[in-house]
């Protein structure tokens, strides 16, 4: 594809995220990414919307990170199954984003997340990016994300084996993160924790990446929020139920302790004398 600079409309002449392609084409992998990314989202939003009262973060599912001008244009951009990014408007000029371009705004993800489909080569290849006259080589996914997108987590998520590699970005060069002891892999800047989650969600039972806090509590979704508060306000409403049998209980004691405490009265006056009770 090629592509036509508009200096009228962008003095830069570099295109932005309306004028990039947003999809290559490709298929998701399988049935499982999709619903991995919503539950990702789904139960990290209430802390990001603490985290930002502005609402100025965004979030990419399968969406593209271009980060260099290529021909044909889909060759400068990776597609991560997941990231973040703070501090930037989550919609550009009131439109939904298309992709996300770094020189277009400048900002590198915090953490970003690929869902290994394969043997997880692709996610783990540091091929750099070699130029010679006649050609270059393709960089590897790990590469490209080391030393172009630099976001200061990445993580490689692999639902076969149950597992997920975490890699902090220091001094320029990704080092593995260690798990602490509850096998979870903080991301400090947000207060939480990363780990694999075994349960069902979206009628499958799988090891899920889910976030925790930094106390351990595992982060909900959105649908388990809600059934956890139907559960709280059942809870409650049974409480309520069961202190109002109490006291109609007490009341009916009080009734019964005064037609007794009346009967002896009438009892005593039949007898000529005046209860003083």
């Amino acid at each position: 594809m090629k592509f036509t600079l508009d200096v009228e409309n962008n003095p830069t002449g570099w295109p932005d995220h309306t004028q990039l392609p947003e999809s290559d084409g490709t298929f998701v992998k399988n049935f499982q990414e999709h619903p991995q990314s919503i539950l990702l989202t789904d139960s990290i939003t209430p802390v990001l919307q603490t985290i930002h009262a502005d609402g100025n973060y965004c979030i990419g599912q399968d969406s593209g990170i271009y980060w260099r001008l290529t021909d044909p244009l889909e060759r400068g951009a990776e597609a991560p199954d997941w990231f973040y990014v703070p501090n930037v408007p989550p919609t550009l000029d009131g439109q939904s984003r298309r992709s996300y371009v770094m020189w277009q705004e400048f900002v590198a993800p915090l953490i970003l997340l690929e869902f290994v489909s394969g043997n997880g080569a692709e996610e783990r290849n540091r091929t750099p990016l070699l130029r010679t006259d006649k050609q270059e080589t393709k960089p590897g996914k790990f590469w490209v994300y080391e030393n172009a997108i630099r976001p200061a987590f990445y993580g490689i998520y692999e639902v076969r084996k149950a597992s997920v590699e975490v890699y902090s970005l220091i001094q320029n060069r990704y080092e593995l993160v260690a798990a602490n002891d509850r096998g979870h892999y903080p991301i400090p800047q947000l207060g939480v924790e990363l780990g694999i989650w075994q349960g069902s969600y979206q009628n499958m039972e799988l090891p899920w990446l889910r976030w925790w806090d930094s106390q351990g509590n595992l982060l909900l979704s959105g649908a388990q929020r809600a059934e956890e508060e139907r559960q709280r306000a059942d809870r409650e409403q049974e409480i309520a139920q069961q202190q109002l049998q109490r006291a109609d209980r007490e009341q009916q004691r009080a009734d019964r302790a005064e037609d007794e405490l009346e009967q002896l009265r009438a009892q005593l006056r039949s007898a000529g004398i005046e209860p003083q009770l």
